[in-house]
């Protein structure tokens, strides 16, 4: 069989399953073939369901299609057809660890049991009526995968009494002692304005009050993970959720000064670490003038600012 049949076999089972029109293309149908590891003279009844991440997804469709997709469109096979395809049940993401952060270089997608099955028996009679019967409980079945995504969120509990949920992770997980330990020691009534997501990139936004202190941002991709609004001394906190890169260095403070330089109030930069170990790991790339908080150790902070806070402490030796 040609790849261009095998293809366009592809794109037909992408029309029945009722894909958008933004994904019925050629990038997504080879995304199909990939996850069923059909090369173009392989029969349908082989299809198989390895686990693959979006870099093997390419590599394989290079490989077998021999159509070369640049690597800085990696995004758009994640976000234009992954997303898609998982959204609509017909993929799980890490089902091998669904505690894996979304956003982990060891992602990897499985086509979804059922849907093998009957892909399997595309183009023998038996196909129409396995497809016909798989439509009718679709979504039952999306439904049931979107309550099991549910499960693995990391839910944060806001002042308020709202609550947010973020992707599974441990960059979530520290995201969540951020807002919960170090905002409730030492930022008594701060008032949230920002938590990003790795998943849903904004996990949480107040415009307005951002607004309201003298910044309006048309971009939020160098926002930093957690920004908090101290009004009691008009101080802007914004905090980076170190777990394995992106404390805030002398580059990174630059960026953050330089996104938040019209906001009238005072920027105190922040780097959260889970550990010691791994605060030890970036140490020599903090930035003077920022503050770091350890999770492990949330009762203390390390002040890279040391003229400010040189002095001697009251000594409890006796006491």
């Amino acid at each position: 069989m040609s790849k261009k049949q095998k293809l366009k076999e592809a794109y037909s089972i992408l029309v029945s399953l009722g894909m958008p029109r933004p994904q019925l293309n050629d990038r997504t149908a080879l995304c199909l073939l990939a996850l069923l590891d059909l090369p173009p003279n392989t029969p349908w009844r082989e299809a198989k369901s390895p686990f693959l991440g979006i870099t093997p997804i390419m590599d394989w469709v290079g490989t077998h299609y021999e159509m070369k997709y640049a690597p800085n469109t990696r995004e758009t096979f994640r976000r234009q057809s992954m997303h898609q395809f998982e959204q609509a049940g017909i993929v799980l993401t890490n089902p091998d660890k669904p505690e894996r952060p979304i956003n982990s270089p060891k992602t990897v997608y499985q086509i979804e049991s059922n849907l093998l099955g009957i892909l399997r028996k595309f183009g023998n009679p038996a196909y129409d009526t396995s497809l016909s019967n798989y439509l009718n409980q679709r979504k039952t079945l999306v439904i049931q995968y979107a309550n099991a995504r549910e499960m693995q969120l990391v839910p944060i509990k806001l002042k308020d009494g709202q609550q947010i949920k973020l992707s599974a992770g441990e960059h979530s997980k520290l995201i969540k002692a951020i807002i919960e330990d170090f905002a409730s020691r030492y930022i008594p009534n701060g008032e949230l304005v920002y938590v990003g997501d790795t998943g849903d990139k904004f996990g949480y936004f107040d415009k307005e009050l951002l607004r309201k202190i003298g910044l309006v941002l048309n971009t939020h991709g160098k926002m930093p993970d957690v920004v908090i609004y101290y009004r009691e001394k008009n101080w802007l906190i914004l905090v980076e959720s170190v777990t394995s890169h992106g404390p805030v260095d002398a580059k990174r403070h630059q960026e953050l000064a330089q996104l938040f330089k019209s906001c009238s109030a005072g920027l105190v930069y922040v780097s959260a670490f889970p550990t010691r170990k791994v605060f030890l790991k970036h140490l020599q790339f903090i930035s003077w003038e920022t503050e770091v908080w350890i999770a492990d150790s949330p009762t203390h902070m390390i002040h890279f600012n040391g003229e400010r806070f040189l002095g001697p402490y009251e000594e409890k030796i006796g006491k």
